[in-house]
């Protein structure tokens, strides 16, 4: 059995580390507080300009357009988001697990990292970085979705890129999060339904023409309160509108990942005090049948010793 003096340090380094969790779980939860209200204020924006894609895309007839047809030559690029920092449970290893079960081709395919768990992951498995801006995850913000998204859009009308996916993981609650790869371009037009655009969203006075500038419609969103007028033609329009759209799902992303992240890291510290308590309850127990059989051989010991005596 363990000596007393190894029991109580071995309890009192268990203490400390519990300290240490209990105080990681805490900002975890305020930092989870705040990514949940960041995730909540950019949804009602995310919705309006996808039902936006989903009226443009049903009501036009597109057969040539860059963001919409496949390439046969070109790299495939992976935007991967991950976290800086462990401590997680399996945020990260899930992240690297979705990817590399994907099926790419390693020799066509590059990772660009936004997170250092994430890259070191794929890096051990044979991917190629295209870029490493693990910086940004710390605090993203919309700007540098904006400089993100024009970096690869401009590599993808150049021809270096093929297609574009996002590995990321989804914010459903506290305790589901569900590690997701979307495919954002080329895009696919069955991604933008038409009956996604119920009678609340849209007026059924919709006008519509084809003239010699091309797209010449409106309609109204209920929920913009206001009439939307189109007057250009459909690929100057989904030219504007399509960076925007790729621009707010990196933004959405990252949201969705930092809440993840979060909640994932206040799960895996939760988990950690629990254990630590159950730690320093069996060492408790072991100290003081330690300490009992330490007073008894003592007392056996003395008790010996006066009977010599006599």
């Amino acid at each position: 059995m363990a000596s007393m003096r190894s029991i109580k340090r071995r309890k009192e380094s268990v203490q400390s580390t519990q300290q240490i969790t209990k105080a990681m779980k805490l900002v975890a939860t305020v930092k989870l507080q705040k990514a949940r209200a960041r995730v909540e204020a950019n949804t009602p924006y995310f919705e309006m300009l996808y039902k936006v894609m989903c009226s443009i895309m049903s009501k036009t007839l597109i057969s040539q357009n860059a963001f919409l047809n496949e390439k046969d030559d070109g790299k495939t690029v992976v935007i991967v988001m991950s976290s800086n920092r462990g401590l997680a449970g399996g945020f990260n290893t899930n992240i690297v697990k979705l990817v590399d079960a994907a099926g790419f081709d390693k020799s066509k395919t590059e990772i660009y990292g936004l997170g250092r768990k994430g890259i070191e992951g794929l890096k051990r498995r044979g991917y190629t970085i295209l870029k490493d801006d693990s910086d940004v995850i710390n605090d993203p913000l919309y700007d540098d979705c904006i400089a993100i998204t024009k970096e690869l859009v401009e590599g993808y009308l150049g021809g270096d890129i093929k297609e574009i996916y996002i590995a990321y993981t989804d914010f459903k609650n506290t305790v589901t999060h569900i590690p997701t790869l979307r495919k954002v371009i080329p895009l696919e037009a069955e991604d933008f339904p038409e009956d996604m655009l119920d009678e609340s969203d849209v007026d059924k006075s919709l006008t519509m023409n084809y003239g010699s500038t091309g797209l010449n419609w409106s309609t109204e969103l209920a929920s913009l309160g206001t009439r939307i007028n189109f007057d250009s033609p459909e690929e100057d329009i989904l030219a504007q509108l399509i960076p925007k759209y790729m621009t707010n799902i990196i933004y959405g992303a990252f949201l969705e990942s930092i809440a993840s992240e979060n909640a994932s890291r206040m799960q895996a510290m939760d988990s950690a005090t629990e254990n630590a308590e159950d730690m320093i309850s069996s060492l408790s127990l072991q100290y003081n049948r330690a300490r009992q059989g330490s007073i008894t051989q003592e007392l056996t010991e003395i008790v010996a010793g006066a009977e010599a005596l006599t």
